[in-house]
């Protein structure tokens, strides 16, 4: 009884959307024994129309013709025309996915119904010959697979840029440094994947330095000595991005961390690191307690996914260190508490303060090689530095957020002024902004570039008067302009958000943030002081 009750569920469950279904190959039999008997099949998976699919069985061994009035046969039996068209607008592609849902759980499966036999004889041919044709490559030349390793190597990436190159450079440095054993096991797949290289041009493993390059080092390293340094000036020098080698201390400055005099800094250091442990020993016992443990778990909850292709971040000791400091921060901000979103701001701090501390590339680097003291420094600098980024966007993260909503809103209102195009194309297929803008707006970017690019960013954020509020409106909308040729080929709702939603930066380095910048700082200028530009 037990068993016909099991059997009779896993019937009625087969239909479902993502249950698993039985895959049938040429060790398995085909699912019509009719078909078996006249031609000896294998089984095809063949997508059909409205995300169903269609098994076909092919003649094995491979025979064309036999295979071609096959499918002749079937067309004719097929009446049900096939809904080829694509989805434009969301309301569509939610009437054609509706259906998924209203499939009875007591239906038998029956293979014989019209819409499982609709068959697309053009695809089956074309498909059917693909695999045909790779068949004869795996028979007449089984070795190939052997001598493709050894030819991948040399045409392994596509350059897209200086910076890309610089990163592959690097990759290929790292490659060599580590064990034999390590390339063997994988040879075609750097240790690090490209996304989650930190490393800028000014890193390690990098070239030597220009003469360019060394004079503003030397001209970052004046202005930081000297006896009060000229913030506005330090801004300026800023503003194109900071040496890897003076960053943190420029950024303690450019956050209000640190006051400009020298004599006072080592003092205030000393000070606000002791006031932040201080917090720890008063308020982090409490995120057991009752009215504490829903922010305390959302934390603990969203800090694994923080960077997960970075090795850096998925070490216990650094989860640590963020969850003290995210909790913190949420129990001393009640008007917004924790919010998803702003676990990601802590990872650009942290960086850059490692940094400090290491000299080689940090996305590996174990951090129980460094000492108590150093790791307490870095936890209090980076809490610190970001509680004065959310100091000016805390409205994004309160209530409804109603930052992001008039941030989303002025995107929408700037676009439409600067690409009307653009602007009217997301309105044919009912794109909403927020749709892909709220993302930008709540983490930054942070989602749809990499740390490395992120970091090079901030530099310019922080030169900026109110860079993370009022100037990421222009770096958002430069951004989605860069894309408008994508968007624009684009031609339905699904294929837009995917594109949005998945934008390829991932060869993105310094060159293409300061592009980016260069045309954020231009949209500034013609629209920042001239509220009329706003209005239609």
């Amino acid at each position: 009884m037990a068993a016909e009750n099991s059997k009779q569920f896993w019937k009625r469950s087969a239909k479902l959307p993502g249950s698993i279904q039985p895959v049938y190959g040429a060790q398995h039999p085909p699912l019509d024994p009719r078909l078996t008997k006249k031609w000896g099949f294998t089984m095809l998976p063949m997508l059909v129309s409205n995300s169903r699919t269609q098994v076909i069985s092919l003649p094995w061994p491979p025979n064309v013709l036999g295979l071609q009035s096959f499918i002749k046969e079937r067309s004719k039996v097929n009446t049900v025309p096939l809904k080829n068209k694509k989805a434009s607008s969301f309301h569509e592609f939610a009437r054609n996915t509706s259906d998924a849902w209203d499939i009875g759980d007591d239906e038998e499966e029956d293979f014989s119904s019209p819409s499982f036999q609709t068959l697309n004889s053009k695809v089956a041919l074309a498909t059917a010959a693909q695999v045909l044709e790779n068949h004869s490559k795996l028979r007449v030349k089984p070795e190939r697979s052997q001598s493709t390793t050894s030819d991948v190597p040399a045409n392994y990436k596509v350059i897209k840029s200086s910076s890309d190159a610089q990163l592959s450079r690097n990759s290929s440095d790292t490659c060599l440094r580590n064990p034999l054993h390590k390339q063997q096991s994988l040879p075609l797949r750097p240790i690090i994947p490209l996304v989650a290289r930190i490393s800028d041009q000014n890193a390690s493993g990098a070239p030597p330095m220009t003469v360019r390059e060394k004079t503003r080092l030397e001209k970052f390293r004046q202005l930081l000595s000297s006896q009060n340094t000229d913030l506005d000036e330090l801004r300026k020098c800023s503003w194109p991005g900071v040496p890897r080698e003076v960053r943190p201390i420029t950024w303690r400055l450019l956050s209000g961390y640190l006051p400009a005099n020298t004599e006072r800094r080592k003092l205030t250091l000393q000070r606000k690191r002791e006031e932040y442990f201080g917090f720890i020993e008063q308020y982090y016992d409490s995120r057991n307690e009752e009215h504490h443990q829903d922010t305390y778990r959302q934390i603990h909850i969203d800090i694994p996914r923080t960077n997960p292709l970075i090795p850096l971040f998925q070490q216990p000791l650094v989860q640590e260190i963020f969850e003290r400091i995210l909790f913190i921060w949420a129990i001393r901000h009640p008007a917004s508490g924790y919010v998803q979103g702003i676990n990601d701001l802590v990872t650009p701090f942290f960086v850059v303060f490692l940094s400090e501390y290491v000299e080689e590339d940090v996305e590996n680097f174990d951090v129980t090689n460094l000492s108590q003291d150093m790791l307490r420094s870095i936890e209090a600098d980076s809490f610190w530095c970001m509680s004065k980024l959310l100091d000016g966007i805390q409205d994004n993260y309160t209530f409804a957020q109603p930052g992001i909503q008039k941030k989303v809103k002025a995107l929408e209102e700037l676009v439409s002024r600067i690409d009307e195009q653009v602007h009217n194309h997301f309105r044919r297929y009912e794109v909403e902004y927020l749709q892909f803008a709220f993302r930008w707006m709540n983490n930054l970017l942070m989602r749809e570039l990499p740390l490395r690019c992120t970091i090079r960013l901030w530099d310019t954020y922080q030169s900026e008067p109110e860079g993370f509020s009022h100037f990421h409106l222009y770096v958002c909308a430069a951004f989605l302009i860069k894309w408008r040729k994508e968007i624009l080929d684009e031609e339905d709702f699904q294929g837009l958000l995917m594109l949005l939603q998945n934008l390829p930066t991932i060869h993105w380095g310094n060159e293409e943030i300061g592009l980016l910048l260069a045309e954020a700082y231009r949209l500034k200028y013609m629209f920042a002081d001239a509220p009329n530009h706003y209005r239609r």
